[in-house]
């Protein structure tokens, strides 16, 4: 599997299941993260895991809804 930093041009839209597990896979990057950096902070796992838990709750939602709200805005976008 072949992975470019450069988008290939195409006629599709995003469908709702594309926009999930790409909003998925992006919180489990930013758990680890939150998880990480608030543990060397602190260095206690109750804070991290407790700050880690809320903050991505409410935060994967709104990504979600910011992801299909700009799959349907057509600007920037270029005809093929």
């Amino acid at each position: 599997m072949k992975i470019s930093l450069i988008p290939k041009k195409t006629k599709s839209r995003t469908t709702q299941k594309r926009s999930i597990v790409k909003a998925i896979t992006y919180r489990i990057v930013i758990i680890i993260l939150d998880f990480t950096t608030i543990y060397l902070f602190t260095g206690k796992v109750n804070i991290a895991l407790g700050f880690m838990l809320i903050s991505n709750l409410y935060t994967t939602v709104a990504y979600y809804l910011h992801e299909r709200i700009w799959s349907g805005i057509e600007w920037g976008r270029k005809p093929a």
